[in-house]
């Protein structure tokens, strides 16, 4: 797992610009309802901050928990692993979501 700093302003940079695309389309596109655009980035803003909360976790073990240090090491690393896995499964499932409904708004001219 990346460092928890580098994964948030990764999450922050793929949120910010799915966004942004959402504001480009919204302005440039005629025929298009501006308010669901709004919508997709608004979710796409709760998007962004639900997925940075998932990654501010800690491990709640101690090494005093464990008969020794290379035990505890084994279960750390596998616990952010699984941390790490439910976030990449969490964020591909939301962006989906977002770029079906993204195409849905788009002219049948514009796909």
């Amino acid at each position: 797992m990346a460092n928890k700093r580098q994964l948030k302003k990764a999450i922050k940079y793929a949120c910010g610009e799915i966004a942004g695309q959402c504001i480009v389309a919204a302005n440039t596109l005629e025929n298009t309802d501006v308010d669901q655009w709004d919508n997709i980035v608004i979710n796409v803003a709760l998007l962004q901050q639900e997925a940075v909360n998932r990654v501010s976790v800690d491990y709640d073990k101690t090494p005093s928990d464990f008969e020794n240090r290379k035990a505890y090491n084994k279960a750390r690393r596998a616990y952010f692993k699984q941390v790490e896995k439910a976030l990449a499964d969490y964020m591909h499932t939301q962006t989906e979501k977002v770029v079906e409904a993204m195409n849905a708004l788009m002219p049948k001219a514009q796909k």
